[in-house]
């Protein structure tokens, strides 16, 4: 396509398929190895380097078969959680989790609850709010930074595809938000003590004939104790 750079990585083993990014060939960018078992994944991986007095931009593009195996799971989270280390991260595609609950943060599955907490334990935002294909939230855009990716926007179906085109922007200087909320600083904690305060809860005897969320609400106030 004139006037952009492309960079696309083939379906391994099949016929058809891959991914592909397409960059303003205006933007200085380089394709990024990652160097971990990037043969099994349909991933890849762009910096962007950023203009004067804004910082580099990596972009990911992943697309998740839902036969994927878990082999090629911890792969790829092993590939976000490296990515995620950069300053600035948005990573978009189709990643094949349909029973995620983004609102409550919660899934029943076990492949969707190890992605979410890949998402989780790497600090992820996910910023796509409307469900996009039969009523499932497949096609995801995750950043490291809030205020990243703004104005996103469902345009309809490309051709024939039963997915939607999703519409967004990369802010390159995020915004600042202010939060209101006052929080603790847990790099000054004990963390021995309050690992022994926890180990003290006798958790049979008091979660015993408990649904889940009453010994959710029990160990949360065992927690908040602890904490205080």
């Amino acid at each position: 396509m004139v006037g952009y750079r492309f960079f696309r990585k083939n379906r391994q083993g099949r016929q058809g398929g891959g991914i592909v990014l397409y960059v303003n060939d205006q933007l200085e960018c380089m394709e990024l190895y990652l160097g971990m078992d990037e043969e099994l994944t349909e991933s890849l991986w762009v910096r962007i380097k950023g203009r004067a007095g804004a910082g580099d931009v990596i972009v990911g593009v992943c697309y998740r078969p839902p036969d994927q195996e878990d082999r090629a799971d911890e792969a790829l989270y092993r590939q976000i959680g490296a990515a995620s280390r950069s300053q600035a991260l948005v990573l978009m595609g189709d990643f094949r989790h349909p029973h995620i609950c983004w609102r409550d943060n919660a899934a029943e599955h076990k492949q969707c609850r190890k992605f979410l907490e890949c998402v989780n334990d790497n600090f992820l935002l996910q910023v796509i709010e409307e469900p996009m294909r039969r009523g499932a939230m497949l096609d995801l855009i995750l950043t490291n930074k809030e205020g990243l990716v703004g104005d996103v926007k469902l345009k309809g179906s490309l051709g024939c595809s039963d997915h939607e085109m999703v519409e967004f922007k990369i802010l390159r200087a995020a915004r600042r938000v202010r939060s209101k909320l006052t929080t603790l600083d847990f790099r000054r904690a004990d963390s021995g003590l309050f690992r022994d305060l926890l180990g003290r809860i006798p958790r049979d005897k008091a979660l015993e004939g408990r649904g889940a969320q009453d010994s959710w609400l029990i160990f949360k106030g065992h927690l908040l104790q602890a904490q205080e």
